[in-house]
């Protein structure tokens, strides 16, 4: 499989639409469509997609916190809002390319930190498939991930932290 991950662009929608729409919640459908444009070119978002050819064959979102009141950049973080492979493409190495490409996109903003959200049923195995280590809390059937990109010597575990 030739896999390439490229931010996604106003025309993949029709592509990633059906996604969109598997992963859950939409407020809006309508809208929907107007808020994936908008979001493909806000600098505070990154919306990548893993394409096979010209297939798209999942997507990640991101979110930059931006600057925080107190530690300015030093603890900037993101969240990674969704993380979404098709059902066809599981199992072939599409979620762990995206999470590298989401994890490249972190560091090239110099963040400090990437924090999600994944559900106890498929998504927990899946990120602890790839090697990443959920929090110990459970809550409301999801587990905590968080990645710290600073130096070894400056981390804090997140209950420990006060930022």
């Amino acid at each position: 499989m030739a896999l390439s991950v490229r931010p996604l662009l106003p025309d993949d929608f029709e592509q990633a639409r059906p996604m969109l729409l598997d992963m859950g919640f939409v407020e809006n459908e309508a809208a929907l469509e107007a808020r994936f444009a908008e979001f493909c070119t806000r600098p505070d978002w990154g919306l990548l997609g893993a394409f096979e050819a010209e297939r798209l064959l999942g997507y990640a979102v991101l979110q930059d916190y931006g600057t925080h009141l107190r530690s300015g950049s030093s603890h900037r973080t993101a969240k990674l809002h969704d993380l979404y492979t098709a059902p066809q493409a599981r199992r072939r190495g599409v979620g762990r390319e995206l999470m590298q490409e989401a994890e490249a996109w972190a560091r090239a903003r110099n963040l400090r930190y990437l924090f999600w959200y994944a559900n106890l049923r498929e998504a927990t195995p899946a990120y602890v498939g790839m090697g990443y280590t959920a929090g110990e809390e459970i809550q409301e059937g999801y587990r905590f991930f968080e990645i710290d990109f600073g130096e070894a010597n400056t981390r804090i575990p997140a209950p420990e932290r006060h930022c």
